[in-house]
């Protein structure tokens, strides 16, 4: 594909019409339709590759149809980023969408929860605006490969599809066997393995070895880190508090306390001891609540809480869906290392926590994935960017003993304590514009490549 671009070049004086023509063909694949997908068909599109996106199931954004929290801590700094980098585009949808700004709650401050009920329908429309191929219900199973690069991936229904540059936007949860195995088992999560089949790790498939996280004990994964119940099971008094604060918190019965399952959550900004001790409503659309999983009959013995039901994961009282089993080996530009044409975001990109994480990975992939086409040096965003030492510090992270261990966010945890402590948490719109502004990148993914 190099060469194909290079000879181009050369002859560009001769047949400038010839070689647009040709360029606007160079196709990007990408293999998840997840927040970090969809950010990355956004940037790959503005930058003027050709852009499919294949998606398993029959909703985009995954996880993102239960989880509802922006701008929390330094989310609100990494969000800010996006925008003026020239990513904008999901965020913008995520506060148009906002039913509650600004909600503090246990070590986190200035949320805004978005309406997961009505956020994935508007999403698929602006991607579709833009002129991307959006296949849903289109399950990747395999690939094709010529020594160290990907020529074509292999659907369920058989059909082959070709590329030239692939991002791997997978994600690290599913299928059944791992939740059965880390986890409670099967507990019918929004993924829905049973009906649209396992996620398959594209980066496994050509070659690169994943790398799976760890708990304290040295067991894999960790359980995502809250269900949700229908608003319509609780209380009129409990749904009116939600209504206008969008947030409830109840203390837990001293003898229902269990600090031990803090040790099981994916969301280590939430494994404090608050959250084992109060039980945290948000509300999302559909109502949040703080906590993996939640025996019925004691949640049943709230309050208000009396004709409450688990909406997702549907056994969200045994258990929940186990994440980070399937991150890959990649560089801070986000190519995995050992094949020339495949990159990752996402939760693929590293232990990341959350939406917005997962919007900063697709969104720098996406836009390496068309500068490898266009024969351009790939982007490595600075540490003086939220994203770029987001990136950067996880990939230095991993190499200690306890690496495997930490999971990054910029809503708390390790992570956010850095960005306090290095400078780069702000919520001053006109700081975080002055520094992109000052570091040359004001609308870098917004640019035409090719």
């Amino acid at each position: 594909m190099n060469m194909i671009v290079i000879i181009a070049l050369g002859i560009f004086h001769l047949f400038p019409d010839a070689l647009i023509e040709r360029v606007s063909f160079l196709k990007v694949i990408i293999i998840g339709g997840g927040w970090s997908g969809c950010a990355a068909a956004i940037t790959a599109k503005r930058a003027g590759a050709e852009v499919s996106l294949y998606e398993r199931t029959d909703l985009l954004l995954g996880l993102g149809n239960v989880g509802g929290i922006m701008r929390n801590n330094g989310r609100y700094t990494a969000a800010e980023e996006l925008i003026n980098l020239g990513a904008g585009d999901l965020i913008h949808i995520t506060d148009n969408n906002t039913t509650h700004k600004n909600v503090d709650f246990p070590g986190h401050e200035h949320a805004w929860f978005y309406d997961v009920n009505k956020i994935e329908p508007e999403v698929k429309s602006h991607l579709v605006s833009l002129g991307i191929d959006v296949k849903t219900l289109s399950r990747v199973v395999n690939i094709k490969k010529e020594k160290n690069k990907i020529t074509g991936i292999k659907l369920e229904n058989g059909g082959i599809v070709d590329g030239d540059v692939f991002i791997d936007a997978t994600g690290s949860t599913g299928g059944m066997n791992n939740c059965f195995k880390h986890g409670n088992g099967c507990v019918m999560c929004i993924l829905r393995c049973p009906t649209f089949g396992s996620r398959v790790s594209i980066s496994s498939l050509a070659g690169a070895k994943d790398i799976v996280s760890e708990r304290d004990d040295g067991s894999f994964g960790a359980f995502s880190g809250s269900c949700e119940i229908s608003k319509d099971s609780l209380s009129k008094e409990i749904a009116d508090q939600l209504d206008d604060k969008g947030i409830v918190i109840f203390k837990i019965p001293e003898e229902d306390v269990n600090l031990e399952k803090l040790k099981l959550k994916v969301c280590q900004q939430y494994a404090l001891e608050k959250f084992a001790e109060n039980l945290i409503l948000l509300d999302t659309g559909h109502i949040k609540i703080m906590t993996p999983f939640y025996p019925l009959d004691k949640l049943r013995k709230i309050k208000g809480l009396d004709k409450v039901r688990f909406i997702d994961p549907y056994s969200g009282g045994r258990g929940n869906s186990v994440r980070y089993l399937a991150a890959a080996p990649r560089t801070n530009d986000l190519k995995v290392v050992g094949i020339d044409n495949l990159f990752c975001a996402g939760e693929k990109s590293g232990f990341f926590v959350g939406h917005t994480e997962a919007i900063c990975t697709g969104s720098l992939a996406g836009h390496n994935a068309v500068r490898y086409l266009a024969n351009l040096e790939p982007i490595i965003l600075p540490n003086s960017t939220a994203t770029g030492d987001l990136i950067s510090y996880a990939n230095y992270r991993l190499k200690a003993k306890d690496g495997k261990k930490i999971k990054y966010t910029f809503s708390g945890a390790e992570y956010f304590n850095r960005m306090k402590r290095v400078g780069l948490y702000s919520i001053d719109n006109k700081e975080i514009k002055n520094r992109i502004e000052n570091l040359g990148l004001t609308g870098l993914y917004g640019k035409k490549l090719i």
